[in-house]
């Protein structure tokens, strides 16, 4: 049996205030395989975005580990935690944070500018990523000329143009009318299993959820349907 691409055991979330201590993560478990596409569903404020962010070492949790292609990102330096999420992680948020002032390309080329690529072959690889997600005819638009599903296609072409081994999404349709948000959908799927991605998507839909490889459940900081 191949490695998980995304391991976590026992996170542990809190969040300190003056009035109590809040438990968002409270030994939460998960394992993705490479290529699996697994819907993550359950209440509002159940902390399945506080799940995504540790996944992507976006946040340090309290306790645990968030192993990915076997290494644990948690035993990593800032630095190091750094780098392994540019190279194994793309993440796609529910509001598509493209930068108005880029054209389609250059929004989704910005992480391998980042990591050094040179212009002209980030662009190619933007370019190719793009044109998988059927917005070939729209390259040199910026985010105002793109309506929002566009946007969004955008969005995921700049979450996978590095070739993560995970892609996490948080509610990527959900700003979305259900139209669109299958047709993202259905381009964000094609896209992971094309690039052999694990993917982990949260969402309120519970038909697009349906879709996906599997469904689990999270309630009161845990993994409770796997």
């Amino acid at each position: 049996m191949s490695e998980p691409a995304l391991s976590l055991r026992g996170l542990v979330r809190r969040y300190e205030t003056d009035a109590e201590t809040i438990e968002v993560l409270n030994g939460a478990d998960l394992d993705l395989m490479p290529g699996e596409l697994v819907g993550l569903v359950g209440p509002s404020g159940s902390g399945k975005s506080s799940l995504l962010h540790a996944a992507a070492l976006l946040e340090k949790p309290n306790a645990g580990s968030v192993k990915i292609g076997g290494i644990d990102g948690l035993a990593l330096n800032e630095r190091g935690r750094t780098a392994l999420r540019r190279r194994e992680i793309g993440f796609v948020y529910q509001f598509h944070h493209l930068l108005a002032e880029l054209d389609a390309m250059d929004n989704v080329a910005l992480p391998r500018l980042i990591a050094g690529e040179s212009h002209k072959s980030a662009r190619a690889k933007a370019k190719g990523w793009l044109e998988k997600l059927g917005l070939g005819a729209r390259l040199t638009h910026r985010p105002p000329q793109l309506s929002g599903g566009e946007q969004q296609r955008v969005a995921i072409a700049r979450a996978l143009v590095s070739n993560p081994r995970v892609l996490l999404a948080d509610e990527p349709t959900g700003n979305l009318d259900p139209a669109t948000s299958d047709q993202v959908f259905d381009a964000l799927a094609s896209a992971c299993r094309e690039a052999g991605a694990a993917a982990l998507v949260a969402t309120h839909n519970l038909a697009l959820a349906e879709r996906m490889d599997r469904v689990v459940t999270f309630e009161n900081g845990r993994i409770v349907v796997a």
